[in-house]
């Protein structure tokens, strides 16, 4: 997927770059900051401040009204202090606030928690050592199996995860089931009984219509209650998920999601859940549009989880295709006027459809549904969408019928679906980073979170253009194959010269190529030559005498107190 070339793009603080759009960012609801001590005053107290989603967007007020709110009346009020009656005049010409459909969800909002979250993330600049921890809140929601669902960056590097529920004054500790980083969503449970007692899960609703109505409720920033905001759906479509960096089925709706609603639950005029807030889009021109996950996404993770114990993901369709929109390109590839398809740009080198598919062919059809020469297929009544609607709806491990045209004859293929494998990955799973020390020179493999880390959520901007080429362009060839590159060094008297050297690309050792972190470590320990040379992007090398090196990196380890010269995932 090209990047953006504007100002402007779908991106998050903590996603990369999706696609291009107008001048405005798609960003993740983020869990709430957590005041410090000092910030507990009495009200009024001002907001706390961001260490956590933060935005440089003004915070709008919500409507203070909420589930607890009662119906206006036009009956006498009297103030307690003036002892005078108020009368509240009502405008027949103003509609009444839709007070029905809020008290039509109370049953559900029981169901509705507040997750408190401590998290400890990793240090890319540093992987020998984490970050300062910090803490934030976010919400979540009670379904059936005494689990609760919120989003999986509420929780991502948990230290420790904490629920409290609606008017209780005790904080449970939970336990993560499960992180599903492409559908943005985490599955939680808690084992103290009484966590559970007077709380019944919500049940989820069908996939809404447009302009169905929509209610969010959550404890979003601002206040320390619950809170309830309304709309309706005004657009069902792929969309992209900003944490997990993939395009999944997806709700645009017209309440407001702000910090801390991440999680929370999307109720129907019925109470029933269909959706979780998640992210939203900041434009200058755009106001209180948000996203939500909905029921397909939920229960595609919900049963990955109980087929298998644990989350799988989301398969792929590990093809790059072109529209085949253009008459005469249809006429070119042997395409009757009854035939459509979209063309086989190029086949990932590590996904199964590489032993079935060729460039060039053009696929009809997947699972027996057509597929247009813009690469939708119908959806429902008066709507398309994009054919990986169908991808997403299918298991890991499961198998696909494709329908292709090759050399105008039609073929039939049974493939099996597998996940992903990225030549720079989108997230490491909650591992720590890995890495590998010799005379002063620290090794790392590159991923998503790093290039963030190194330089900040613009990194699609900043990076070095050969590590962004290869991050958008660049297929694996095979499922072990990593970007190494040397990140930093730690100065001495062994590397004088060399001290410039940063998230520059290792294409070799000693003349042999390097396909991954371990290897290079096992060659380098075990290297019995007279000297390492490291060949670096753009015909760079680094030379050192080999017994010297292994001298000079206990003294650097010791200077910088580095316990090892290695993460322990290369020691195995």
């Amino acid at each position: 997927m090209d990047p953006s070339k504007g100002k402007g793009g779908l991106k998050s603080k903590r996603g990369r770059m999706l696609k291009p759009a107008a001048a405005g960012t798609m960003d993740l609801a983020s869990p709430s900051p957590s005041p410090s001590p000092s910030e507990s005053s009495p009200s009024p107290a001002p907001l706390p401040p961001s260490t956590r989603g933060s935005r440089k967007n003004p915070i709008h007020l919500q409507d203070p009204s909420g589930a607890e709110a009662s119906p206006p009346s036009a009956s006498p009020k009297v103030d307690g202090e003036s002892g005078l009656d108020l009368v509240v005049a009502v405008d027949p010409q103003i509609p009444p606030p839709r007070w029905g459909q809020v008290v039509r969800v109370v049953p559900s909002m029981d169901a509705v928690v507040k997750v408190f979250c401590v998290h400890t993330e990793p240090n890319f600049s540093l992987p020998w050592q984490r970050k300062r921890q910090y803490s934030s809140s976010s919400s979540g929601f009670v379904i059936s199996g005494r689990r609760v669902l919120t989003n999986a960056h509420s929780v991502e590097h948990y230290t420790q995860v904490k629920l409290k529920k609606r008017g209780s004054d005790t904080k449970y500790v939970a336990t993560v089931l499960a992180i599903g980083t492409e559908c943005d969503i985490a599955m939680l449970t808690v084992e103290n009984d009484e966590f559970w007692e007077g709380v019944s899960p919500v049940e989820f609703g069908s996939l809404p219509a447009l302009q169905d109505a929509v209610t969010v409720v959550g404890y979003p920033i601002g206040g320390d209650t619950i809170s309830v905001t309304s709309g309706v759906v005004s657009r069902i479509e792929i969309l992209p998920y900003v944490h997990g960096s993939t395009e999944l089925l997806g709700l645009q709706i017209d309440a407001a999601i702000n910090s801390g609603n991440s999680g929370g639950p999307a109720f129907s005029d019925e109470g029933k859940c269909v959706g979780i807030a998640f992210q939203s889009l900041k434009h200058e021109d755009a106001e209180n549009i948000g996203y939500v996950i909905p029921t397909p996404v939920i229960m595609h993770f919900i049963q990955d989880f109980e087929k298998s114990g644990e989350y799988t993901g989301f398969p792929i369709f590990g093809v790059e295709w072109q529209k085949m929109e253009n008459p005469d390109l249809r006429k070119a590839m042997g395409m009757t006027s009854d035939q459509k398809g979209v063309r086989v740009r190029r086949i990932e080198p590590t996904a199964p459809e590489v032993q079935f598919l060729k460039s060039s062919d053009i696929i009809l059809s997947f699972d027996g549904v057509n597929i247009a020469n813009d690469g939708t297929i119908p959806f429902r009544h008066g709507e398309r969408i994009g054919f990986s609607y169908l991808v997403s709806q299918k298991f890991t491990g499961e198998n696909a019928v494709i329908k292709v045209l090759r050399e105008s004859k039609v073929f039939e293929f049974n493939i099996k679906l597998a996940a992903h494998k990225r030549l720079v990955p989108a997230h490491i799973n909650g591992k720590p980073p890995s890495y590998y020390i010799i005379a002063g020179f620290v090794f790392t493999a590159i991923s998503v979170p790093y290039l963030r880390s190194e330089y900040g959520k613009d990194y699609e901007y900043d990076a070095p253009v050969k590590l962004l080429e290869k991050h958008l362009h660049a297929m694996a060839q095979s499922h072990d194959e990593e970007l190494v590159v040397i990140s930093q060094v730690l100065v001495a008297d062994i590397n004088i010269g060399y001290e410039g050297i940063a998230n520059t690309q290792v294409m070799a050792f000693n003349g042999k190529p390097v396909k991954n972190l371990k290897s290079l470590a096992n060659m380098v320990e075990t290297c019995n030559e007279e000297f390492l040379k490291f060949e670096l992007e753009y015909q760079q090398i680094v030379v050192l005498q080999t017994s010297n090196a292994k001298a000079a990196t206990l003294d650097i380890l010791t200077m910088h107190c580095i316990s090892s010269a290695m993460s322990d995932d290369l020691k195995s």
